[in-house]
C-alpha cells in the first residue's frame, strides 16, 4: 500500500513494535518448554505487555478515540463514531506451544464499520494491511482471493474460541470436508481470514470468536475481492455464534454447508 493513512501507518507502527517484544518472548517461550515452570504465565505476561503497548501508542496517538478489545476491555472515547478494535496475541495457545503461527490484529471501526486494518504475521514478517476502498496487501503485493470455482478443489480453515464450540466445530468439519478437498485448523482466525484473503485457503469459519479478533480479517477479505457474514440467516452484527470469510465462488457453498449440520 503506497499511500496509507495516518491512521494506517500508526497501526503498522504499532503492531511492529508490539511484535519486536512478543518475538523475544516467542524466543523464550521455546526454551521453556524443556524446564520444570513451564510457559503459560510467561506467554500471558507477554500477551498483557503486548495489549498495554498497544493500547499506550494507540490512544496516545488518538486520545479522542474508543476501544475494545479481544481480553474484555473496552472504553468510550469522546468520538463516539470511532473505536480501535484490538487482538494482542491471536493465536495464544500457538505461541504458548511454540508454534510459529500468530499474529496482532488492529482495526479501525468508524460508525460501526470497519474502515482501516493490519494483521502481523511477526514469526514470518508478513504485513496484511487493508483500507476502505483502497484493496488489501501483504508487504505492498496486492491480493486477491483464490479463483477456484469447484468446492472439491477447496481448502478452508476452521477456528473456534470455546470448549463449549466442540460439537458445532466437529459438525461443521464433517459437513464440510466430504465436499472440500480439506479443512485446517490453524488456531487463528484473524491469520486464516488474511489467508483466505491471500488466496492460500479458499475459506474460514470461526465460532465464539471476539468481534476484536476477527474485525480486522472483515475488511482485508472484502477488499481482496472475498465475501465475510454470519453463519447463521438470522443472526445480526455484531455476530457470536460464527462466522465464515471465503472467496466469492466458495462463500455460499461453505456457508450452506455449515448450516447444514
Amino acid at each position: 500500500m503506497t499511500q496509507a493513512s495516518a491512521n494506517v501507518n500508526l497501526m503498522i507502527k504499532a503492531a511492529r513494535r508490539a511484535a519486536r517484544n512478543l518475538l523475544r518472548d516467542f524466543g523464550e517461550v521455546e526454551n521453556l518448554q524443556a524446564s520444570n515452570r513451564g510457559p503459560a504465565d510467561f506467554a500471558d505476561r507477554a500477551r498483557s505487555k503486548a495489549l498495554q503497548g498497544l493500547r499506550e501508542e494507540l490512544t496516545e496517538a488518538r486520545p479522542n478515540y474508543g476501544w475494545r478489545d479481544a481480553d474484555g476491555g473496552s472504553a468510550d472515547g469522546e468520538d463516539p463514531t470511532r473505536r480501535w478494535m484490538v487482538d494482542p496475541l491471536d493465536g495464544a495457545a500457538n505461541f504458548l506451544h511454540g508454534l510459529p503461527h500468530w499474529a496482532i490484529s488492529i482495526a479501525l471501526e468508524h460508525k460501526k464499520e470497519i474502515v482501516a486494518a493490519v494483521i502481523y504475521d511477526a514469526a514470518h514478517d508478513e504485513m496484511f494491511v487493508s483500507e476502505k476502498g483502497a484493496g488489501a496487501f501483504v508487504n505492498d503485493r496486492r491480493l486477491r482471493v483464490s479463483g477456484r470455482r469447484d468446492m472439491a478443489d477447496m481448502v478452508f480453515g476452521a477456528s473456534m474460541a470455546r470448549a463449549g464450540d466442540l460439537g458445532g466445530m466437529m459438525a461443521g468439519i464433517a459437513a464440510v470436508v466430504p465436499r472440500a478437498a480439506g479443512a485446517r485448523q490453524f488456531g487463528a482466525p484473524s491469520l486464516d481470514m488474511a489467508f483466505v484473503a491471500a488466496g492460500r485457503l479458499d475459506g474460514c469459519w470461526a465460532l465464539g470468536a471476539s468481534a476484536a479478533t476477527i474485525a480486522a480479517g472483515d475488511l482485508i477479505v472484502r477488499e481482496s475481492g472475498g465475501f465475510y457474514g454470519p453463519i447463521s440467516e438470522t443472526e445480526k452484527p455484531p455476530v457470536k455464534k460464527g462466522v465464515v470469510a471465503a472467496s466469492s465462488d466458495a462463500f455460499e457453498s461453505l456457508r450452506a454447508a455449515l448450516r447444514s449440520a
